[in-house]
């Protein structure tokens, strides 16, 4: 079957199409017949940085992490799924985890659920990664009726999610951007929008919540942004991150009594542990999604999955709005 294959880690010049040996089927999985599959961060970081990271796929390898499809094989032990369903998840693409930029891949059926009917398959492609982060920083952070929620970088992949799944929750949301185009998107969502260009801490905090606080901070912007995140939280507030690959002065985390909720939702594709709680994730976003509730934005540049060096470039420059995804059917 085709592929796209890296065979160094490096720029995006390293992709290459081969003939790879399709995958088997075996007990607790499905063979899965990709129609389409979304770029995220995490892709672009293993292409480049894979020697560094110990959970990068051996070489030859086939990236990406998200994926929809059809059910072409079913393993033993399977019973929730059947040849022809249509199904979508976040289930390789590191270590010994085939990926989907591929005809078809081995897909363990504890991190896959079925698509939700009213999306496409390229719409469904855009969600699991990001959506499964989204819904566990915003419960992990115990997000409920009638709070203010906080999205920093309300119009990115994890950010759009974010804020349709708090607005889910009934939570009030506000939400920072820095561009016309991120108010816009922001804004249609159903969030206030916060510029973060122009407007404090201080001020956005004063405006919104007297002063006391936000409920709950998501920050997928993370990095020296989670100093903003903890002044604009309430006392014994939430603040829950993608991104804490930094040293920082924890000293706001005391003194206001704080939880800080770190969120790495590969944990339970690399160890092996907890894999049943995506499925059930990914169940829920699907009845959320059909009940009206959610929707991804998709950039408007369409790859074929041929065109995957280009999809990342895309991705990287900054210009997307929406997940990046290509089709592979």
């Amino acid at each position: 079957m085709k592929a796209m294959v890296i065979n160094e880690f490096g720029g995006s010049e390293q992709f290459t199409q081969n003939d790879i040996a399709e995958p088997s089927v075996k007990a607790g999985h499905v063979v899965v017949r990709i129609s389409a599959s979304s770029v995220n961060t995490i892709d672009m970081m293993i292409r480049q940085s894979g020697a560094d990271l110990p959970f990068a796929p051996q070489l030859p390898g086939v990236l990406g992490m998200d994926f929809a499809g059809t059910v072409e094989a079913v393993g033993e032990g399977v019973t929730d799924y059947k040849v022809g369903d249509e199904v979508y998840g976040c289930a390789g693409g590191l270590g010994d985890l085939q990926g989907s930029l591929a005809e078809k891949m081995l897909a363990d059926v504890r991190l896959i659920a079925h698509k939700p009917s009213s999306l496409s398959m390229k719409e469904a492609a855009a969600i699991p990664l990001v959506g499964i982060t989204a819904f566990e920083g915003l419960t992990r952070a115990l997000t409920g009726e009638g709070q203010k929620v906080l999205v920093h970088g309300g119009a990115g992949g994890v950010g759009h999610i974010a804020v349709q799944l708090a607005k889910h929750m009934k939570a009030t949301v506000f939400a920072t951007g820095g561009s016309d185009e991120q108010k816009e998107i922001i804004e249609s969502l159903g969030a206030t929008y916060i510029d973060f260009r122009s407007e404090s801490v201080e001020d956005y905090v004063s405006k919104y919540t007297d002063g006391n606080g936000f409920d709950v901070i998501f920050d997928t912007v993370g990095g020296n942004n989670l100093q903003n995140s903890f002044a604009a939280a309430k006392l014994n507030g939430q603040v829950s991150t993608t991104l804490s690959l930094l040293e920082t002065d924890l000293s706001p985390v005391h003194f206001r009594g704080l939880s800080l909720n770190v969120v790495f939702m590969l944990l339970p594709m690399i160890h092996n542990v907890g894999r049943e709680a995506h499925g059930e994730i990914l169940k829920e976003l699907a009845s959320i999604v059909d009940a009206g509730a959610l929707k991804p934005i998709i950039d408007a540049e369409d790859y074929t999955f041929e065109q995957i060096a280009q999809a990342h470039g895309r991705l990287a420059s900054g210009k997307a709005v929406g997940k990046v995804v290509v089709t592979v059917d």
